[in-house]
């Protein structure tokens, strides 16, 4: 009857185990659409074999562990290709809008720069016209509101990113603490001799995320413990306790603070990869960079016209009067700082467009004289800027913008397609496969149908010797 016993209990842990199998298998069935899921399988371990009058006899088989799938040298490099994804999308939108903003289209600023310095040409061929007058004003005007709309658009677009990286704050210190919350789990479970395979998974997930918008970067301490930090070295994670960031407002700027037990630091450039890196370069070295030249371009437009204008005389024989408003500047800010905000007109009346030279008193103005309008015109095609005329310096504006967002799509396909091969080399290795599932399914119902027979089949013998008995 031992020996019956014996293999009574080996059935039972047989079927134990298949049925546990079973569920393995059902859970990752469930999970095959599971964000960061890793295959989970069983490991079996035969129980010790006892010694029967010198034969050693298997008493069974056990789980001794659920392990899940998993390779972390494939995690890390996934974790870095969604550094650059990030990097590379982040940026997206913002160059995208700053290409609208310097489009090439036959409705942008360098035609309205031709347009104006046209009014001008027209203007000499009937100098003491006053419609032509009017028309030189109010093509002044316009190329003015054109420069104050790009201005405006460029701060739209940094309040417009401010409010991008606002809204995703939240979101990213839920993470952070979510991490530090699973360390302790895991850290529990862990001390118990188990296995926290779902929480191991969900961590890497996070951690993945927290490196597409903060580029941040990954190791383990002695606990096990997953610590977080960004590119530059500031902790996000340590242990069981969470950093949080937050964002505070500096004037018309954010600023990105990281909080950690009372203490505060600002969160720079150097300290940022992935998403918020992209954000945080458009906004605060391609923006300004944009603006600077805008002003350098506005700033050039209002002096040369200003100064020729100064040197001729209206109908009314006065000179020394400004077209444009003169641009003023604070030392010791660069003189051309502000140009396109404050770019506007000087002149009210159209008798003032100095269309002539500048009589020698107490002489009038000749009627039909236009030279000043002549000089004036011919500024459009000179070079003002360095080497540049107005058109071609606005041109490499619109050259560079293109360029950078070209780039930027190709980088961002790139960086796509490596992420799409990475976590396609992460499935294959790591995430469920439904024909490999259901092949071990039917091999562990089979061997729970083995068991139960098996257990059958114990049962009649053991029936079978008590009837002996009677």
């Amino acid at each position: 009857m031992a020996g019956l016993f014996t293999a009574l209990n080996a059935g039972r842990t047989s079927l134990e185990v298949n049925q546990k199998s079973i569920e393995i298998i059902g859970n990752n069935i469930s999970n095959i659409n599971t964000e960061g899921y890793s295959r989970q399988s069983a490991v079996l371990t035969p129980y010790p074999s006892m010694n029967f009058n010198g034969f050693f006899i298997g008493q069974g088989v056990l789980v001794s562990d659920i392990k899940r799938d998993h390779d972390s040298f494939i995690t890390d490099q996934l974790q870095e290709k969604s550094i650059e994804f990030g990097l590379q999308n982040g940026q997206a939108n913002p160059l995208a809008e700053l290409e609208r903003v310097f489009n090439i289209t036959e409705d942008n600023l360098s035609a309205e720069i031709d347009i104006f310095f046209d009014s001008w040409q027209e203007l000499s061929a009937n100098p003491s016209g006053l419609v032509e007058r009017d028309i030189v004003i109010q093509r002044g005007k316009l190329l003015s509101d054109r420069f104050h709309s790009i201005n405006n658009d460029l701060n739209s677009i940094q309040l417009n990113i401010n409010d991008a990286i606002v809204s995703k704050v939240d979101d990213l210190n839920s993470k952070i603490t979510e991490i530090a919350e699973l360390n302790t789990r895991i850290f529990n479970i862990a001390i118990q001799g188990q296995t926290a395979n779902s929480a191991f998974d969900r961590r890497d997930v996070l951690a993945k995320d927290l490196a597409t918008s903060l580029g941040a970067q990954t190791y383990y301490d002695s606990k096990g413990m997953m610590a977080v930090q960004l590119p530059g070295g500031l902790p996000l994670v340590q242990g069981n306790q969470a950093m949080s960031v937050t964002t505070v407002q500096n004037g018309q700027g954010l600023d990105l603070e990281l909080s950690a037990g009372g203490v505060t630091r600002t969160i720079g450039l150097n300290n940022l990869g992935g998403e918020f890196y992209g954000l945080v370069n458009i906004r605060d070295t391609v923006i300004p960079g944009l603006k600077d030249n805008l002003d350098q371009l506005a700033y050039g437009i209002t002096t040369a016209v200003n100064t020729v204008h100064a040197a001729g005389a209206g109908l009314d024989s006065v000179s020394g009067r400004n077209f444009f408003t003169p641009t003023a500047s604070v030392p010791p800010a660069d003189v051309w700082q502000d140009a396109a905000r404050n770019m506007g007109m000087a002149l009210t009346d159209s008798s003032q467009v100095a269309a002539s030279t500048a009589p020698t008193p107490p002489a009038t103005v000749a009627t039909g004289d236009n030279r000043n309008a002549l000089l004036i015109a011919n500024l459009g095609n000179t070079a003002l800027i360095g080497s540049d005329t107005f058109n071609s310096y606005y041109g490499k504006m619109s050259a560079t913008v293109g360029i950078m967002s070209n780039q930027n799509r190709l980088s961002l396909g790139g960086a796509e397609d490596a992420m799409v091969q990475m976590q396609n080399l992460r499935d294959g290795l790591a995430g469920v496969s439904l024909d490999e599932e259901m092949i071990n399914l039917i091999q562990f119902q089979r061997g729970f149908e083995s068991s139960a027979k098996f257990l059958s089949t114990i049962d009649e013998m053991m029936v079978s010797l008590m009837d002996l008995k009677r």
